[in-house]
């Protein structure tokens, strides 16, 4: 208890600073579009039901529509075939959305190849300089792709070859669910695999490894530049959606400032 007590002082005063790590979501959220013979998610919207008007003249409100993969969001288990017997996202233990942050900056290498794949070498030499990943982490790759995130063409980055936006290899992705006892990966692009992912084996391989070992995955991150290295503290908060294979989902992360 003494600890949480420090931790809302901290906070209080401003030494313990939130980050926001959530696009906002509208109905110009930049999202997925799969190719045709696949149908897509509808993107949001609101409709008004009441506006301080005659059906309601006290109150304003809204009803709501949206995919559940839709700005920054959560992918729960059974959004993947890999993982179809596992969690959805009402059944995902809170515990496993409360942990540290692991954050890993390839942004120069993205600069240079919009297709760039982060590695395991990529992983391992931060673990050399940083510590292994931790415990019940989340391991977020810092891109710079935010800066795109309300210009839906950039987003995307779609041309006759397809969308070209960074990611993980298949065997980092592997690994990543097997060797490391991460709860999940975070990305800034719209998805956990990269744009081309379709073209690896097995396709969309952090989908594929990292939900079907009961890992989860965030995507559409903000200001991954404001965080450190290690050292900060993340909340995934999706929508306990009973059935749902993900969930809109706001990210705080918690990080220690210098007095």
């Amino acid at each position: 208890m003494p600890h949480l007590i420090d931790f809302a002082a901290a906070l209080a005063k401003g030494s313990v600073e939130v980050i926001d790590l959530t696009n906002s979501l509208s109905a110009n959220t930049p999202t997925l579009r799969l190719p045709q013979p696949y149908p897509n998610l509808i993107d949001f919207s609101l409709d008004e039901v009441s506006a301080y008007n005659e059906p309601g003249p006290f109150w304003k409100h809204h009803n709501i529509h949206t995919g559940e993969h839709i700005g920054t969001h959560l992918d729960a288990p059974i959004h993947w075939v890999s993982g179809r017997e596992g969690l959805d996202v009402a059944g995902i233990p809170a515990r496993r959305l409360v942990g540290p942050a692991a954050v890993i900056d390839v942004c120069n290498q993205v600069e240079r190849n919009p297709d760039y794949l982060i590695d395991i070498p990529d992983i391992e030499n931060w673990e050399e300089h940083n510590g292994p990943l931790p415990q019940n982490g989340w391991l977020l790759l810092r891109t710079g792709w935010d800066r795109f995130a309300n210009d839906k063409e950039a987003f995307i980055n779609t041309d006759q070859h397809g969308s070209h936006t960074p990611g993980i290899t298949a065997r980092a992705a592997e690994w990543l669910a097997t060797d490391r006892p991460i709860s999940g990966y975070g990305v800034e692009t719209v998805g956990i695999d990269a744009g081309r992912a379709a073209e690896l084996d097995p396709p969309f391989p952090a989908h594929y490894h990292l939900l079907g070992h009961d890992k989860y995955g965030i995507t559409s991150l903000q200001n991954l530049a404001l965080l450190p290295a290690t050292g900060a503290l993340i909340v995934v908060a999706p929508l306990p959606i009973v059935g749902g294979t993900g969930s809109p989902a706001r990210v705080l992360a918690f990080v220690q400032r210098s007095s």
